[in-house]
């Protein structure tokens, strides 16, 4: 997952950044309440890991902020702040979970680990990215109103990159997540898939002239949704199909 830390003291934060990465996050760290609302605008992190007391601007208010503008982003706050008053009211203001200074690194990274569970199990359904549809609980898909059939592999690749919202996703990162092989494994096996579904998908909207790039290839670092599309989630009114091949 893309994580972002943001916390003042330097030791702490550097500290927090190298953990998380060992477990294989993608993981940014900031040091003020400012900069964590520009790099979460730009980056749309999956999780956020905020502390309350940040120069430039309040923790509280950097999570009010961020709850009206980036209200699928997991948050979970860290505090050294006992009284239950506060948390209290970090929850109220949408924080996902609080953690009491000095706490536990294992403890924070089941945390996090619970939290984007519970997300991803509340997450809608349906994913739209131009004219591209995928209903998650019906396994189906389709683009411009067009049933398109995927292998289990296939559907799985491009719900993932769905889920990033257009952000890249390096070979390493579909690798681990997509077919939990090391990320140092050395296959080609998602640049075959993603032109598998680029094929698939095709290359004509719905107009009959060209469409917008379904997937594209970040040079050097992976792929994205392409960009002349934007993702939205909403619950389909009316059902959209695919059905599945074997792999």
């Amino acid at each position: 997952m893309r994580v972002l830390i943001v916390e003042d003291d330097a030791a702490l934060g550097l500290f927090l950044q190298k953990g998380l990465k060992l477990e294989g996050h993608d993981v940014s760290w900031v040091g003020d309440g400012e900069a964590a609302l520009v790099h979460a605008a730009e980056h749309r992190p999956d999780l956020i890991v905020l502390d309350l007391s940040l120069p430039k601007k309040d923790g509280t208010e950097v999570l009010e902020e961020m709850r009206g503008r980036f209200d699928e982003t997991a948050v979970l706050v860290l505090t050294g702040r006992s009284h239950v008053d506060e948390r209290v009211k970090c929850l109220n203001l949408g924080a996902d979970d609080c953690l009491l200074k000095p706490f536990s690194f294992h403890e924070l990274t089941a945390r996090c680990r619970a939290l984007l569970r519970r997300r991803e199990q509340f997450a809608d359904p349906v994913l739209r990215h131009g004219d591209v549809e995928m209903n998650r609980m019906e396994r189906k898909v389709v683009r411009n109103g067009r049933l398109v059939e995927l292998t289990v592999k296939e559907f799985s690749l491009l719900e993932f990159l769905l889920m990033r919202r257009g952000r890249c996703c390096t070979r390493s990162e579909l690798l681990r997540e997509v077919w939990q092989m090391s990320p140092d494994a050395g296959t080609n096996v998602v640049d075959v898939y993603v032109n598998y579904l680029r094929r698939k998908l095709g290359a004509v909207g719905a107009d009959g002239n060209e469409a917008c790039p379904v997937i594209e290839t970040v040079r050097g670092e992976g792929y994205r949704m392409g960009a002349g599309g934007r993702m939205v989630a909403r619950v389909s009114e009316y059902p959209v199909g695919v059905a599945f091949a074997g792999e």
